[in-house]
């Protein structure tokens, strides 16, 4: 399995996380809303995902951009680290690359530690039943609303969204931007607008997802 492959599947993966974290960020706006319209449009949001059967296809296409994003980041890494077991004696990397392209394996842990707890407070408990049983609203569905709401009213949970919500932004900075290149992307004026692209969509996903449970919580 050549490195060309590896990262086309990495950068494939990775977009499409992408995509999906626009689409999640637009829905969890709905939480800036009055309760009482907030509520219903967000429980109304949750259910529709739950039952429709486009959706559901387009959830497990998801489950495995995950997987393989992992799975990819963690063999190309390993076999960074074994073409190069010692390190140089004059290493001037800082130079020549950001600092969140060094370090994209531990943003990439921190991101998987943000993940794996966000799982834990919705995913396994909305969709799979674990925890605390689940309320409904006054239309029938799913209280997901309160869920996240009671949530966000511990500062705790407050600080560790907010928190790791700025090691996504350096993740995803540099992720976006090498993904169309390792994708092929060369374009010389494209590749100038897409840093600028990058910068940007990597601001507001970090500064979406860190303020909203601020806002929710001082709600």
């Amino acid at each position: 399995m050549n490195i060309f492959f590896r990262k086309s599947i990495l950068a494939a993966s990775g977009l499409f996380l992408c995509i999906f974290l626009v689409v999640h960020l637009s829905a969890n706006c709905i939480l800036l809303l009055p309760e009482d319209l907030s509520r219903s449009m967000y429980n109304t949001y949750s259910t529709t995902l739950r039952e429709s059967p486009l959706i559901k296809i387009i959830a497990y296409v998801l489950y495995l951009s995950i997987v393989l994003h992992i799975v990819y980041a963690a063999i190309i890494t390993y076999h960074n680290r074994k073409a190069k077991p010692t390190a140089y004696l004059v290493n001037n990397s800082s130079e020549n690359s950001s600092w969140s392209s060094q370090n994209m394996g531990f943003l990439g842990i921190l991101v998987l530690i943000f993940l794996v707890v966000h799982l834990g407070n919705f995913w396994a408990r909305i969709k799979l039943g674990i925890g605390e049983k689940v309320a409904t609203d006054d239309l029938g569905n799913l209280d997901v609303y309160d869920v996240t709401v009671q949530l966000f009213q511990n500062p705790y949970y407050v600080i560790f969204y907010s928190v790791l919500a700025i090691p996504l932004g350096f993740h995803l900075h540099h992720g976006f931007k090498s993904a169309f290149k390792s994708l092929g992307f060369y374009h010389q004026s494209g590749l100038k607008i897409l840093a600028q692209v990058s910068l940007i969509y990597a601001i507001l996903m970090s500064l979406g997802f860190g303020i909203i449970p601020i806002i929710v919580f001082l709600k």
